[in-house]
């Protein structure tokens, strides 16, 4: 009777595994060409592409047909910017003294479920307390459901500076943070820094080489770290295969950064024509984050929503991404789509499309961001970012055609990941 029993469970496993999936598309995004194909059915085997045919198949009776006919399909987008323990409100500078860590990851699977559920598939979380990590290998084990995650586990910064986790403390609370908290001042310090990344489980490593807009400090644009704790970061980090992000709002912060060999820049708000330069020729990818500055904009003219130090950096820095964004794509800057969730509500990613093309990116280039290129920049670009034979199947579907109105992108009715659907019937 248990071989029997072991035999009927193997049966059923198999046949639950060969079951295949058939997406009738009406429309499907070639994010390689631009182009849109019609009447396609893509074939999901597992967790991959099998094949895309032309016209609607609908495969055995025991597989399962989607119809799709009147939406548009395309891959999940990617998200080279978020930080998925938290959320902004009026009360995130008092939560830090309120919340422990099990409350911040009870709210991080929260966010997770959002953010996919928007069509964003996979982000890089750059920087929180350590909970990204343990929330993004519970995603990986189907505990719970949300995005594939990169993360750069805690943030790495100089004494006082952006990623100094002790800032608007009082001097009891201070104490003095080193390179396992992800304080830094020396060159000794910084490769130490990235190695108890790698010890940590990180995947990615990311520094603030500027002031920010939401510390409690008084720049947000002077630069903190040396060129030479630079170099000793990004050396490290490729001895550990680890891409670098640097969050930066002032002009010779970016520039250090990329004289250092970061590989993207976060933000680059105050950025001169000089720089963008430099980042074409460098190859240094341009991560805008333009809605986190229009909402930091905003909240900074709530009364009592930042602390005043905070709000008035954010009323002289938020507004100006934008414009920056537009002069950096005319000049040929390579850009990542990134968007800052968490300094505005998860979910909301994809207002990052309709920044950018009212800046002047055309619609396909902006989608292409979120997909190839940053697939590209994971070094998962065998892997993901296109709808292609044996890609994961990580697919989304809109009610709309985006060429026609780049706010579709926000009402995603339709998410894969993997094979599996997490959203539409």
């Amino acid at each position: 009777m248990k071989k029997l029993i072991t035999l009927s469970i193997s049966l059923f496993t198999t046949v639950l595994f060969a079951q295949e999936t058939y997406l009738q598309c009406g429309n499907i995004v070639d994010v390689q060409t631009g182009k849109i194909l019609t009447e396609k059915t893509i074939v999901i085997s597992g967790n991959s592409i099998k094949s895309i045919e032309n016209g609607y198949k609908s495969g055995g009776s025991k597989d399962l047909v989607v119809d799709l006919k009147n939406k548009t399909v395309m891959p999940g987008f990617i998200d080279m910017h978020v930080h998925i323990e938290s959320e902004s409100n009026p009360g995130a500078y008092i939560q830090k003294f309120t919340l422990n860590e099990a409350d911040v990851a009870f709210n991080s699977t929260i966010y997770a479920k959002k953010t996919l559920m928007a069509g964003f598939t996979t982000v890089r979380d750059l920087g929180g307390s350590g909970v990204n990590i343990s929330l993004r290998n519970a995603i990986n084990k189907g505990t719970i459901v949300g995005p594939r995650i990169f993360t750069a586990g805690k943030a790495i910064g100089t004494t006082g500076g952006h990623a100094d986790p002790t800032n608007g403390m009082k001097k009891e609370l201070m104490g003095d943070p080193g390179p396992k908290e992800g304080v830094v001042n020396s060159v000794d310090d910084a490769r130490k820094a990235v190695r108890q990344r790698y010890k940590d489980g990180a995947d990615v490593i990311k520094i603030t080489a500027t002031g920010g807009v939401l510390s409690v400090a008084k720049s947000g644009q002077n630069p903190q770290f040396t060129l030479e704790e630079i170099k000793g970061i990004t050396e490290t980090a490729k001895d550990y295969n680890f891409l670098t992000a640097a969050h930066a709002h002032g002009d010779e912060g970016i520039k250090r950064a990329i004289l250092g060999g970061i590989n993207t820049i976060e933000h680059g708000t105050l950025m001169s024509e000089e720089t963008m330069d430099m980042m074409v020729e460098h190859h240094t990818y341009l991560v805008p984050t333009i809605t986190a500055g229009k909402e930091a904009a905003e909240n900074g003219n709530k009364p009592g929503y930042y602390p005043e130090v905070v709000a008035k950096k954010a009323r002289e820095i938020g507004p100006k991404i934008q414009a920056m964004f537009a002069k950096a794509y005319k000049k040929g800057v390579p850009i990542a789509f990134g968007t800052d969730a968490g300094v505005y509500p998860h979910g909301e990613n994809a207002r990052e499309f309709v920044y950018m093309v009212e800046a002047g990116m055309p619609v396909m280039e902006a989608i292409k961001s979120a997909t190839i290129t940053n697939a590209t920049l994971l070094g998962m670009g065998d892997n993901l970012g296109q709808l292609k034979e044996g890609f994961l199947a990580d697919i989304i579907a809109v009610e709309g055609n985006p060429k026609d109105d780049v706010s579709t992108l926000k009402n995603v009715s339709f998410v894969m990941k993997e094979g599996q659907i997490f959203k539409g019937e």
